[in-house]
């Protein structure tokens, strides 16, 4: 019988998205039966956390959920500043991995004091956040992550798997992608096709909807949320939750200058302009009409 990874779970500043996220993960109960969750705020007590942090006992992963602060005024557990027990845990594990945006980036909570409010190793886009330097965590970025991603990290270190990082700590196995690629949506998006409204089967949602698809690193459209669906499936554009920079401001809007939109990850504005140009003055009769008409 293969040993089970341990895996102790503490939360920062946080709306705890991450954890009912991976509460949703389909298949819980192949994962327990590999991972054993010594501490989890949402279903473990005080005297079972404060056992864990006046032991020597060294564990495998140390999930961080939530906004990181050195300040002791923001962030306080079990009458302790939250600092001390975060760095006291860290030291004895292998590996951490920031669950989510604000663990990885500083998130929502970043944008309201930058200078105290981080992720562990960014500030946004800017290295030196929580720490300033450790050579043992995962960025696994999203808001909220998406409970494959972090299982499947998971699953990776314990059978030994190297995990390939970019230059954001996070697997490249998921976040080499854009969440452009699989959308359903895409050849409204070559032909320059735009959804009306939100919601709509038809139509792309990058032009007027502020959809951040073609700019954002994941796989959304690939592992579905649920095994069902994404957002742009639903008819809302990305929000491009895996960034540094998430959230942006006015989300539901194309960013334009001078009437055109931003360009998408990877192109040039000149050649990019060039082509949507060309194809707007195409009409692609099928892509206008209804998908489903219910008046037909």
């Amino acid at each position: 019988m293969s040993h089970k990874y341990s895996i102790i779970w503490l939360q920062g500043l946080t709306c705890n998205g991450n954890s009912h996220s991976f509460l949703n993960y389909t298949h819980m109960p192949s994962f327990a039966a590999s991972f054993d969750m010594l501490y989890h705020p949402l279903w473990c007590g005080a005297e079972d956390f404060m056992s864990l942090l006046n032991s020597d006992v060294t564990f495998d992963f140390l999930i961080l959920e939530g906004a990181l602060s050195h300040d002791e005024r923001l962030i306080q557990r079990f009458n302790l500043p939250f600092y001390e027990i975060l760095d006291t845990l860290a030291a004895r594990a292998k590996y951490i991995i920031c669950a989510g945006s604000c663990a990885s980036f500083g998130g929502v909570f970043r944008l309201r004091d930058p200078e105290k409010i981080t992720g562990a190793l960014f500030s946004g886009k800017e290295k030196g956040g929580y720490w300033l330097e450790k050579n043992n965590i995962i960025n696994i970025s999203g808001c909220p992550v998406h409970p494959r991603w972090l299982v499947e990290t998971l699953v990776a270190l314990h059978h030994g798997e190297k995990v390939l990082l970019d230059e954001f700590l996070r697997p490249k196995e998921v976040f080499s992608y854009l969440a452009h690629h699989g959308c359903l949506r895409n050849e409204y998006f070559e032909w320059k096709v735009d959804s009306k409204q939100l919601g709509e089967r038809e139509g792309c949602l990058f032009y007027e909807h502020g959809c951040l698809g073609p700019m954002s690193h994941a796989n959304c459209n690939k592992i579905l949320w649920n095994d069902i669906s994404s957002k742009t499936r639903a008819g809302s554009p990305c929000l491009g939750c895996t960034e540094f920079d998430f959230p942006r401001r006015a989300l539901y809007e194309t960013q334009k200058n001078m009437s055109l939109p931003q360009t998408p990850f990877g192109i040039s504005k000149r050649a990019y302009y060039s082509l949507a140009g060309v194809a707007k003055s195409f009409k692609i009769e099928r892509l206008e009409k209804k998908l489903i008409d219910e008046n037909d």
